[in-house]
């Protein structure tokens, strides 16, 4: 996650993308923006907003030599040389028009910007953004003619959310350029992340300890839940989290003797990570360090509800991974030829 508190746009140009599928057109500007001080106050934290709570960063991508993938070799141009911004956005724009390969790819407004004073883990960093604005909303403009005023509707950006935006950062590590990315409209998120600029997660603790909690919450729903009931995958849940919280490093053989009483089950979950893993093309490793703003951020995620067909729902806090064992019971009636729950409690609120 970045700060913005010091940041500020130095070069900013907006493009119009089409789609090569539908055969629309691009159209290209040939001058950047010059705000004005409204503006520019309503853009910045506009776009550098969403990535105030990204936790996960990426690195560039490539099959062969990274220096070969077109968005790297962008922004690296972008970095070393201000005076081609204008013609590298161009080349950007019609990168990204090359990937619309399908119907559902929508054309768009795309603002390719040069921010200064971006602060990502206490390093002071340029970065180059690009951002894709595929939705517009109506909104109502009043006019003054012949003394009186109307009313009409037009279409614009809302200052709301950005559709698809990355941020490339002029830091690097042993893998290469920080990259963050958000995507609001993820059901073309191959299109964004994987051919647009093929990239790929960090390899850090916020990766493991994501694609355990994936694999976790996978299993719990495919399996436990399966086997076992929505109570069952709650507990679950609710103790992997617990077990994040109190541990810096996760220790796979660790975590099976904590949350498994029985062998089977632990067999169980080894069999399920290694279908996971072919199934996701990634390895997990079997010792980490843990994430905890990941944790967090996932933790608000997962649902502890339990929904009934008749029309009651039990919500179980995730914070007391115990609690559902305690003081939850189910059963069935015979008589009714129904299950049931049965809640233990001393006072209501």
């Amino acid at each position: 996650m970045i700060s913005r508190k010091n940041a500020s746009i130095s070069q900013f140009i907006i493009h119009k993308v089409g789609n090569k599928f539908n055969d629309t057109k691009n159209a290209f500007s040939e001058k950047t923006v010059d705000f004005d001080e409204a503006s520019y106050e309503l853009m910045l934290p506009f776009l550098l907003k969403p990535f105030g709570s990204v936790v996960q960063s990426y690195r560039f991508n490539h099959h062969s030599n990274i220096s070969l993938n077109e968005i790297n070799s962008y922004a690296a141009q972008l970095f070393n040389d201000e005076e081609a911004f204008v013609d590298i956005s161009k080349h950007i724009v019609t990168h990204l028009y090359e990937q619309s390969n399908s119907s559902q790819i929508k054309t768009g407004d795309v603002l390719v910007v040069m921010f200064e004073g971006i602060e990502f883990q206490d390093i002071t960093t340029n970065a180059v953004g690009i951002f894709k604005i595929e939705s517009k909303v109506n909104f109502f403009q009043t006019y003054l003619e012949d003394n009186s005023y109307d009313v009409l509707v037009q279409k614009g950006i809302s200052s709301r959310k950005v559709d698809k935006g990355c941020l490339i950062l002029n830091q690097s590590d042993g893998e290469g350029n920080i990259i963050l990315s958000v995507d609001n409209n993820s059901y073309d998120a191959q299109y964004w992340i994987n051919h647009f600029l093929n990239i790929k997660y960090a390899d850090d603790a916020n990766n493991h300890t994501q694609q355990y909690i994936e694999l976790c919450k996978e299993f719990s729903t495919e399996i436990i839940q399966t086997s076992y009931g929505a109570q069952e995958k709650n507990s679950f849940l609710a103790k992997t989290i617990d077990f994040f919280k109190e541990n810096e490093v996760v220790n796979v053989e660790r975590f099976k003797e904590e949350l498994f009483e029985e062998d089977k089950h632990k067999q169980q979950f080894d069999d399920y990570k290694k279908e996971f893993e072919g199934a996701q093309n990634l390895i997990i490793r079997n010792q980490f360090d843990v994430a905890e703003a990941v944790v967090t951020k996932e933790k608000r995620k997962i649902k502890t509800d339990i929904k009934l067909d008749t029309n009651i729902q039990i919500k179980l806090d995730i914070d007391a991974p115990d609690a559902s064992a305690e003081y939850l019971e189910r059963g069935y009636d015979e008589e009714k030829k129904m299950h049931y729950y049965k809640v233990f409690f001393n006072a209501e609120d």
